[in-house]
C-alpha cells in the first residue's frame, strides 16, 4: 500500500489483519505525519509489532511487472521492492472540478488543486452558487460535509439567517489497528499558536481493561492505549485531545461534545470515571 494518510493506514491494517503479507510504503519517516507526534509514533510501533512491513523514506519512481506476474516497485533513491501481487495507491486526491467549467460563470478556485473558494457560509464569489464538502478543501470528512449541507439548507430554506458550519474542534477517527481518535490542535500546533510556555500537556499510557480478564499473554505484551490532553493558559482550556487504542473512537464522541462546550482540564478531573470501561 502506497501512502501515509487515513486510507493507506486503514487499508494496510485491514489487509494485514486478513492475513495478507502487507507492506506500507511511506515517503516520510512514518505514516500520519500531520497528526500529533504521539499518535504517529505509537501507531508506527504498533504496526511494526504486529508484523506489518513498513518501508519509510520511499518515493516511488516506477512499477515494473515481472515475467512471473508480480510487481516490483522502484524508488527514486535506487532501492526496489518486489514480489507484490498487487499495489494499492492511496497517495491522496484532489477535486475534479475542471469538468464543471466553473470559470464560465466566474466561480473562483484556488488555481492550484481545483478547490472552490467559499466564505464561512459556503457562498462562492458568484451569487446563488454554493459549495461545500471535500471540494472546498477544509476538513475533508463526510460528517463535516453533511453538517455544512444541513446548515446551508437551514439558511437558504429554513429561515435561519446565521446558520453556518463550525470547522473548529472537529473530532475525527482513523480506523487503524489500533484505532486513533483526535480533536483539536496537535502539541506542535498548540506551541505555534500559544507558545510553549503557555501550554500544558498531559500524557497517559495504560492497558485497556478489555484485556484484563482473559488475555493470557501468549501473543506478547498486552496492547497499550495512549491518551494526550493539551491545555492552554492558566485556566487550562482543553485545545487538543489525541487517543490511540481500543475503543478510542467511542470515547472521543463524548469528549468531542465537551471540547465544543469549552471544557477545561478541571472539568475532566471533576467528572467521575466509569469503571470498568476503555478509558
Amino acid at each position: 500500500v502506497l501512502g501515509a494518510g487515513y486510507i493507506a493506514v486503514e487499508l494496510a491494517g485491514v489487509l494485514h489483519g486478513l492475513g495478507s503479507d502487507t507492506s506500507l510504503i511511506v515517503r516520510g519517516d512514518k505514516a500520519l505525519r500531520t497528526f500529533d507526534a504521539m499518535i504517529s509514533t505509537h501507531l508506527d510501533a504498533c504496526m511494526k509489532k504486529s508484523g506489518m512491513n513498513i518501508i519509510s523514506g520511499a518515493t516511488s519512481k516506477e512499477v515494473v511487472k515481472e515475467a512471473d506476474g508480480t510487481l516490483t516497485l522502484h524508488l527514486q533513491n535506487g532501492d526496489s521492492h518486489g514480489g507484490f501481487d498487487c499495489l494499492v495507491a492511496a497517495t491522496g486526491r484532489h477535486p475534479i472540478t475542471d469538468a464543471l467549467k466553473l470559470d464560465t460563470v466566474g466561480v473562483k478556485t484556488d488555481g492550484k488543486k481545483g478547490y472552490i473558494e467559499v466564505d464561512e457560509y459556503q457562498n462562492t464569489n458568484v451569487e446563488g452558487v454554493y459549495a461545500l464538502g471535500d471540494v472546498c478543501g477544509k476538513v475533508e470528512l463526510t460528517p463535516m460535509a453533511i453538517a455544512a449541507g444541513r446548515r446551508l439548507a437551514d439558511r437558504i430554506f429554513g429561515g435561519v439567517a446565521d446558520a453556518k458550519a463550525d470547522y473548529t474542534n472537529v473530532p475525527t477517527v482513523v480506523f487503524s489497528h489500533p484505532t486513533i481518535a483526535t480533536c483539536g490542535l496537535t502539541e506542535q500546533e498548540a506551541v505555534d499558536k500559544f507558545g510553549a510556555d503557555n501550554i500544558t500537556v498531559y500524557n497517559s499510557g495504560f492497558i485497556n481493561l478489555y484485556y484484563g480478564s482473559f488475555y493470557d499473554g501468549e501473543n506478547g505484551d498486552k496492547p497499550i492505549s495512549k491518551y494526550k490532553l493539551i491545555c492552554s493558559g492558566p485556566e487550562e482550556s482543553v485545545v487538543g485531545l489525541h487517543l490511540i487504542g481500543l475503543s478510542s473512537d467511542e470515547v472521543m464522541q463524548g469528549f468531542g461534545v465537551a471540547m465544543k462546550m469549552g471544557a477545561k482540564k478541571s472539568d475532566f478531573d471533576n467528572c467521575i470515571a466509569i469503571h470498568p470501561v476503555a478509558g
